[in-house]
């Protein structure tokens, strides 16, 4: 039978750290705004997250939202992040880096792995959006990456599972892939059988505001007024069940 998966959860803070291991999460991915897909988070709530809990923490080197062609000027912050967040103890960093054709951008992926080294090396689902997911495997191996985070070019991993499955096969040891996208309790055995060894998903549920006064004339954040008194946490029962399914012995029939 295939081994239990390692567990990652997506998380923006120290205190969704906790409720992510408290659920039975294996690591961590800590970014900021996760509406946008996760950016860079800042070293002070690194370092607090790292103190919160005992499991490892990867940071996310992604200096904006939006597309993964970064400007020169861009590319120069996230070197010194990578760095930054070696020299912190990170457990790792989390980077994707395109060209204007779609393909991996081999010679800055190459500079951000030297700059964490010996950190671990996730390559995120910038890899989604590459317009040959064999040829981008193959540039992450010759990079150094250690992992990569994929769908399977599809939104959620079931439906993107045929190319999980080969590029599983085709990874042959050499780079880890780890599978996401909709993951809940009666889909994660299936992606865990399609031979993948990590599975990363968030586990977010909403929190009122615990503010008392609320302004009727103005938000902050460009949202729904109401948005700016709803808190998106990190739901530690979510995780367990999550958890707890990719326990089991046999997977699911793919409908």
């Amino acid at each position: 039978m295939p081994q239990p998966p390692l567990i990652e959860i997506c998380i923006e803070g120290p205190d969704d750290a906790v409720a992510a291991e408290l659920g039975g999460g294996h690591r961590v991915e800590l970014c900021a705004s996760l509406l946008e897909g996760g950016i860079t988070p800042s070293l002070g709530v690194l370092r607090v997250t790292m103190g919160a809990v005992s499991i490892p923490v990867m940071a996310m080197v992604r200096p904006r939202g939006g597309d993964f062609l970064y400007s020169e000027l861009e590319f120069a912050a996230m070197l010194h992040d990578a760095a930054a967040f070696r020299d912190a103890g990170a457990a790792g960093i989390v980077i994707g880096c395109l060209t204007a054709d779609g393909d991996i951008d081999e010679p800055r992926t190459a500079a951000l792995v030297q700059a964490a080294r010996p950190l671990s090396v996730t390559f995120h689902r910038a890899f989604d959006m590459t317009r040959d997911p064999s040829a981008a495997l193959e540039a992450l191996i010759r990079c150094g990456v250690d992992r990569v985070l994929t769908s399977g070019q599809r939104p959620t991993g079931i439906e993107g599972l045929d190319l999980l499955r080969r590029l599983a096969v085709q990874a042959n040891g050499r780079i880890v892939v780890m599978g996401c996208g909709g993951v809940a309790p009666d889909t994660i055995c299936i992606l865990r059988d399609a031979g993948l060894a990590e599975i990363h998903f968030a586990a977010p549920s909403q929190k009122p505001s615990a503010m008392r006064w609320r302004n009727p004339d103005i938000g902050m954040g460009g949202t729904e007024l109401e948005r700016e008194y709803t808190l998106t946490v990190t739901d530690a029962e979510q995780v367990r069940a999550n958890v707890d399914a990719a326990l089991t012995l046999t997977a699911q029939p793919l409908m």
